[in-house]
């Protein structure tokens, strides 16, 4: 049962990014959740909640799809699509996301979304992501400018 009432989770969550519904996003997370991504890094509960609703909150033209939800016992993933113009440069982005999940207490206690951080540098900043995409140096200044983002985004919302 237990697995079925996780790829239910997985799917609610999905289905209310795609609807941009940030609130019932934040609702399938654990307070202990740990949350990391190539754009973002690392992030609690509290970032977590906020960097969805950042990102939702100033995109209109977000479109999300997702498919092959599972789960094995505590752990589970789904393949998702995000397509959206990137705010920056305004360049269309298709990027595709491989989801892994653990779960606690019916709730989703670790998030980590690997995607191919090079072909979406590539597509978000054009020439400079076909030049330093690949390189450390750019990760690490997307992951700098994320971060400087949600903590501007997290304080003017207090």
């Amino acid at each position: 049962m237990l697995i079925k009432e996780h790829v239910a989770l997985i799917e609610k969550f999905y289905t209310a990014f795609n609807e941009k519904d940030a609130k019932t996003m934040a609702e399938c997370y654990h307070e202990d959740l740990e949350f990391e991504d190539p754009a973002f890094g690392v992030l609690d509960y509290n970032e977590a909640c906020a960097m969805w609703a950042m990102l939702l909150s100033g995109n209109n033209d977000i479109e999300i799809t997702f498919k092959n939800a599972w789960s094995e016992n505590e752990f589970g993933g789904v393949d998702w699509e995000a397509k959206y113009p990137f705010s920056k440069t305004g360049r269309k982005v298709h990027n595709v996301i491989d989801a892994k999940f653990e779960f606690k207490d019916g709730l989703i206690v670790g998030h980590r979304d690997y995607f191919d951080f090079y072909k979406w540098s590539r597509m978000a900043l054009g020439m400079p992501g076909i030049l330093l995409g690949w390189t450390g140096y750019l990760h690490k200044k997307v992951q700098t400018q994320c971060t400087s983002m949600l903590d501007k985004y997290m304080n003017e919302s207090k």
